[in-house]
């Protein structure tokens, strides 16, 4: 699955970081880097936990 983050939603606080630092990473100015693209089977419950917790619904997935 595709993972989107809508930039000018995202608050960069941290949260779907703290659900899934294997994908989402806040960088040096506090803003968020994706380090995937896609969800892999071992990740995919900590990014659906990532997009479930966004506070702006700023991630989603796409098949």
């Amino acid at each position: 699955m595709k993972i989107k983050v809508d930039f000018d939603l995202c608050e960069s606080n941290g949260l779907c970081e703290a659900m899934a630092p294997e994908v989402f990473e806040l960088d040096d100015d506090d803003y968020l880097q994706v380090k995937a693209d896609e969800t892999s089977p071992e990740n995919l419950e900590n990014v659906k936990r990532a997009v479930a917790a966004c506070p702006r619904a700023a991630i989603s997935l796409e098949d």
